[in-house]
């Protein structure tokens, strides 16, 4: 009678999930809020996310080159397209997470005025750009500012300093290297939508839209919790915070 009453306690003994590990590799605009998004998820899930921020352009590199990420949250749809078009990338995982807005940004607050004009008046030094051929920012800055027809004239007289990545450009304002430059509005608008300092959001069809795709990786450790994440950032919550950062979602 012993060892059957042992038996059937161990049958019934609950069943405990354990917690698994994602790693997110993450354009450096959205970290603000992949931060928080990993952070409620975790609460939620019990799992572990662990997050990489960078350049969008530096990621695919990488991960090319076999870097070990998950998932892969992309600045534009040219790079998580080209990793499954390389059989690198789970094809119907893919899609847009959100619908990037950049902005003229400077921490002194009679700088940039409503039209931008301050990029052609001269009353600067430095101004920071992301570098377009990594960030897609950077790119968006590049495209306005041609637009205006300044980018020759900027670039020729040093005027322009590139970042490494948009999160490196926004340091270097933020620090005074850069009295001014182009970032993410994700980066600088607060819970109450106040952005601080001065800005100018240059019209829309001064540049291409930005629009930010993520993808699963074939390197995933555990597809079901990549696919677990990934439904999660669509949902209600997860969308509720992307639009709070200034963002749009289709």
């Amino acid at each position: 009678m012993k060892k059957l009453a042992f038996l059937l306690i161990t049958l019934v003994l609950p069943v405990v999930a354990q917690a698994g590990e994602l790693r997110v590799a993450v354009a450096a605009n959205f970290l603000g809020s992949m931060e928080q998004l990993a952070a409620e998820f975790e609460e939620q899930t019990g799992h572990d996310v662990i997050i990489s921020s960078g350049s969008s352009g530096a990621f695919y590199a990488q991960i090319v080159n076999d870097a070990p990420f998950d998932v892969f949250f992309s600045a534009d749809t040219q790079r998580p397209e080209a990793l499954v078009n390389e059989g690198l990338a789970v094809d119907e995982s893919r899609f847009t997470y959100a619908i990037g807005v950049p902005v003229l940004w400077s921490t002194h607050e009679d700088l940039v005025d409503a039209q931008g004009e301050v990029l052609s008046n001269g009353d600067y030094r430095y101004l920071s750009v992301a570098d377009p051929q990594n960030a897609p920012y950077g790119l968006a800055a590049q495209q306005v500012l041609t637009e205006l027809g300044l980018w020759d004239e900027l670039t020729s007289q040093q005027r322009v300093v590139q970042a490494q990545t948009i999160g490196q450009a926004h340091s270097q304002i933020a620090s005074g290297a850069a009295e001014l430059g182009f970032v993410a509005l994700a980066q600088v608008i607060q819970e109450d939508g106040d952005i601080p300092g001065s800005h100018w959001i240059p019209p829309a069809e001064y540049h291409d839209p930005i629009v930010q795709q993520a993808v699963i990786l074939n390197t995933a450790q555990d597809q079901e919790l990549a696919e677990e994440f990934m439904a999660w950032i669509q949902g209600p919550r997860a969308t509720e915070v992307i639009e709070a950062a200034g963002y749009s979602v289709p």
